[in-house]
């Protein structure tokens, strides 16, 4: 993929053409260094790697590296639910748990990867047959809507109870999402085996769940991870307290 973006102070372009190829092993494209100006190379499992556009945080001197699931191409969504099918294969979940909204781009493929045949998904939706104490406040680095709930319909109580499950979304950063699943989760009888994100996006997530729930954190996989930048001369460069060095 090729980056020229037109000149920009903040470093930043539009993502029109990000997460539609998977750069091979070896690509000059994937072995740049810092600082980087609009991109981020984030390496698979396999040696590929996908390139993350860098986004200015609101009223921040630091950026994200970003995934947007539902703007991705599908051979890209392909590769990266096939190498999540394999790390979920070490959880033998009996249930999958699909966050919304871009956590339900992998769910279903990790789902039926594994052999399901159908899986739960959450919602921010509330239907008029849903409960209040099947609910959760929410809010996220990227939705910050703290009037914002997420459900599970009541009737998928029955597929929970008493079974192993696996959390999928998206991407874990604050970890103010996964923590809000976790707590309606708790509500139920049922086991959180692991929590399987596509990118671990800094180190926030870390401390803030095992405040929370002590432990939850080693739970997290994931086949990419980025750290979090903050602003250079020529670019962005990692901040060093923010790159995850665990095995995903």
């Amino acid at each position: 993929m090729s980056q020229q973006p037109p000149a920009s102070s903040d470093y930043i372009m539009p993502t029109t053409s990000f997460w539609q190829e998977l750069i091979p092993a070896g690509d000059p494209k994937m072995l740049q260094n810092p600082p980087y100006q609009y991109g981020y190379p984030a390496i698979l499992p396999d040696g590929r790697a996908l390139l993350l556009p860098l986004r200015k945080l609101p009223n921040d001197t630091r950026a994200v590296a970003s995934l947007i699931a539902n703007q991705a191409s599908f051979p890209v969504i392909t590769s990266l639910a096939t190498s999540m099918v394999e790390i979920a294969k070490a959880f033998n979940p009996d249930y999958i748990v699909g966050l919304p909204t871009l956590g339900l781009a992998f769910a279903p493929m990790i789902a039926e990867g594994l052999g399901h045949q159908n899986f739960i998904p959450l919602g921010y939706s509330r239907k008029f047959w849903y409960s209040e104490d099947l609910s959760e406040p929410v809010n996220s680095i990227t939705s910050p809507d703290r009037s914002k709930k997420i459900f599970l319909d009541p009737n998928m109580l029955p597929r929970l109870e008493k079974k192993r499950v696996l959390v999928v979304d998206d991407a874990i950063s604050s970890g103010s999402t996964i923590l809000s699943v976790l707590k309606l989760l708790s509500r139920i009888d049922c086991e959180v085996v692991g929590i399987l994100v596509a990118m671990r996006q800094g180190v926030l997530w870390k401390s803030k769940l095992e405040k929370e729930m002590p432990g939850m954190s080693a739970l997290v996989k994931s086949v990419i991870a980025a750290p979090l930048f903050e602003r250079a001369v020529e670019g962005w460069v990692p901040i060093a307290e923010t790159i995850d060095t665990g095995v995903s």
